[in-house]
């Protein structure tokens, strides 16, 4: 178990981190301006990793940092499905809780993101339809890609950045922006209903034997 001293540490790292992120984006433009915060408790988080592991195996929460990762030997994340190993969290609607599945409007992600040097072939970040839609997703970032194609930022390895994710259900399209800087926007297929999902899931090339992604300050916003 750490000591108080070396927790401490961390801390104090993270707060450094995620500030210099912050304040290197500070000169680009703020995605969040005409949006409301959507209310998050630690019960929106669900959490999704293999089914074989402990989940404290593949994933860790402390000091406001969710820390993902898995194994390209590792299971899918229950028996019913034939998926790749992923360790994600699922942005999920809660009984009595404010609902953040979503089907109109404009909705936006905002998190702060880290990824080692070394993680290839995984999705960090995706917009997920509704349990057997035709296409299960709208958009996927794949270190940092959408999808295998665009690329929507080089400069992504060993430094927290910010990722907001504008997705216009009405409109169809989805906007990414690093740093307060947008970097790629395109139509999407529509679908019933959304959800918003992060950490690693592993593709079907390229991947690396580990794969990991930190994640802070998670927040869900939307227009009024």
């Amino acid at each position: 178990m750490a000591s108080p001293l070396s927790s401490l540490m961390v801390l104090w790292l993270v707060a450094i981190l995620v500030h210099c992120a912050v304040h290197a984006s500070a000169s680009g433009a703020n995605p969040t301006a005409g949006f409301v915060k959507v209310d998050l408790t630690d019960r929106n988080f669900q959490v999704h990793s293999p089914y074989n592991m402990l989940k404290s195996q593949r994933f860790q929460y402390s000091h406001g940092v969710r820390q993902f990762w898995v194994l390209d030997t590792d299971k899918p994340f229950n028996t019913a499905t034939h998926t790749n190993p992923r360790t994600e969290v699922r942005l999920r609607r809660v009984k009595m809780v404010a609902g953040h599945d979503y089907s109109s409007g404009v909705w936006q992600f905002q998190g702060y993101g880290y990824v080692p040097s070394g993680t290839s072939g995984v999705s960090v970040m995706q917009i997920h339809n509704e349990e057997g839609a035709e296409h299960s997703t709208v958009l996927m970032l794949h270190v940092l890609r959408f999808y295998s194609g665009q690329a929507v930022e080089g400069n992504i390895y060993d430094r927290w950045f910010r990722l907001n994710v504008v997705h216009d259900v009405d409109r169809s399209t989805v906007t990414v922006y690093i740093d307060g800087e947008k970097r790629f926007a395109t139509d999407v297929i529509p679908s019933q209903s959304y959800y918003f999902k992060f950490g690693v899931y592993m593709q079907h090339h390229n991947w690396s034997p580990c794969m990991e992604s930190r994640w802070t300050n998670v927040t869900v916003y939307t227009k009024p």
